[in-house]
């Protein structure tokens, strides 16, 4: 599968409500998607960098310049572009992960097109369809987070995520448990907390949530199995686990008991099943997380999600979570879940009227 060009694409999708964490407030989705072309078919791929380097060090507008001076004249070298085949040549430029993974899905996605092979087949996905959980930023009151979360569950959503930080955090989980009773209730701290915060911490665990995610930063392994030590609710890593190598060593030191998988932290989807693996071979349950993603990257998280070990809900909300507008098909929720794409690669394409009106910027990167 020879690459005969590259396409960077940025298109604008604005939030239908903005979404705060613990790192700011997003509005709006400055989008980078991938166009592999090859001799037989051409697929796509979705950068989840944002704007500014607020969640990772990447930004979306570095994301391009390493795809457009580094990776791709790396892959252009290569008499073949299959996904796999790339990965050495991916190895040599460190970091950027979300950049590695926007081409190598471009990439992948082309050469299951060209194979009539969906994503879920390739990967070994089991389901047709998948829970769907939804994420729930930071408030301006604990009514108004009443009001959104009641209208998540009334749409059918099967898990709802809080996302807390100090001051928005015990409080709110106790407001909905008690409002909402026994429904799966998870949080989401993005790094906001030290191990000094472990006792105030532990105040959440009477609430009998799902885990708590990411609550101390990144770099804090040694730190999150202390905290595993001071509380009942399981400790989940997100932004820690960058590799399947990370996930296995976070695992032996007992610094994790649940996994939030991120194809775009980890460098793409290959290395996202090696993960799975890796957590499954240690009876560690994974789930798959989300970037705020358009039905480009949602098409391949939702079969990512599909394999045996994603056994609790994820990120996979439907595109009007998200988006008045999606530049695919949109993803609908049914019964509290997701189907599976199970067309050619990723399973759908953008439309070609909603991704003209998005779209902000093009470049075509010629290889022939």
């Amino acid at each position: 599968m020879k690459l005969t060009g590259v396409e960077l694409r940025r298109v604008a999708m604005p939030l239908v409500a903005p979404f705060r964490t613990s790192f700011g407030v997003e509005h709006a989705r400055d989008v980078l998607l991938v166009r592999a072309v090859t001799a037989d078919a051409e697929g796509w791929g979705e950068c989840v960098a944002m704007s500014a380097p607020l969640y990772s060090s990447e930004h979306v507008d570095g994301a391009a310049e390493v795809i457009r001076r580094f990776l791709v004249p790396g892959v252009a070298a290569l008499p073949s572009a299959q996904a796999h085949e790339v990965e050495p040549i991916f190895e040599t430029i460190k970091g950027h992960p979300m950049a590695k993974a926007a081409l190598q899905t471009a990439l992948l996605d082309a050469q299951l097109r060209g194979a009539g092979t969906s994503f879920g087949s390739y990967f070994g996905a089991v389901r047709e369809t998948v829970p769907a959980g939804v994420s729930v930023g930071i408030m301006n009151s604990v009514p108004e987070l009443l009001d959104a979360v009641a209208g998540y569950l009334d749409a059918g959503y099967l898990r709802i995520k809080l996302k807390i930080e100090p001051g928005w955090d015990v409080e709110p989980v106790r407001a909905v448990r008690e409002r909402f009773g026994d429904i799966l209730l998870q949080v989401d701290a993005n790094t906001a907390y030290t191990l000094a915060d472990a006792r105030h911490l532990a105040r959440l665990d009477p609430f009998d949530l799902l885990l708590v995610e990411q609550p101390l930063p990144e770099d804090d392994i040694r730190g999150h199995a202390e905290l595993a030590k001071h509380m009942r609710t399981p400790i989940c890593l997100d932004e820690s686990i960058t590799s399947a190598r990370a996930a296995a060593d976070a695992i032996a030191l007992g610094a994790t008991t649940v996994v939030n998988v991120k194809p775009g932290r980890v460098g793409g989807y290959l290395e996202a099943r090696r993960v799975h693996d890796v957590c499954a071979a240690n009876g560690i349950p994974v789930w798959c997380g989300g970037m705020l993603e358009t039905g480009i990257g949602r098409a391949a998280n939702v079969a990512l999600a599909a394999l045996p070990n994603f056994t609790l809900p994820g990120d996979t909300s439907a595109s009007d979570r998200y988006y008045a507008a999606d530049i695919t098909e949109p993803f609908v929720l049914v019964d509290g879940h997701v189907a599976v794409p199970d067309g050619p690669g990723i399973g759908v394409t953008p439309d070609p009227d909603r991704l003209t009106e998005a779209t902000t910027s093009v470049e075509w990167i010629p290889l022939t």
